[in-house]
């Protein structure tokens, strides 16, 4: 008789601890539903990890083109004239719309 008390206690107790494990893998602050919206920031982050891998590929680009070995002239004039906002007495400065 007592050792069937002593395996239902034991098997109440492990039922007990497997449905309190249980419930905070579902409910809990680590659970299933936090697991979801990881995976939608991860999903948010690799899109802008994306674009700013794009980005840096567009300005590696503008960046190679002002070597020493391969300057773009048009590109040179335009920077020039951006950054120190001088034009010739016979030229029409457009400025772009801010």
């Amino acid at each position: 008789m007592r050792s069937r008390r002593l395996d239902l206690s034991v098997t109440f107790v492990c039922l007990a601890l497997l449905g309190y494990f249980a419930w905070h893998a579902s409910n809990g602050p680590r659970g299933f539903a936090y697991r979801d919206t990881l995976d939608l920031r991860a999903a948010s982050l690799q899109t802008e990890f994306a674009g700013v891998q794009r980005d840096r590929v567009r300005l590696e680009h503008k960046v190679g083109l002002l070597r020493p070995d391969s300057i773009d002239p048009d590109l040179l004039d335009e920077l020039a004239r951006s950054q120190l906002e001088l034009a010739a007495p016979n030229e029409l400065v457009v400025l772009p719309k801010q």
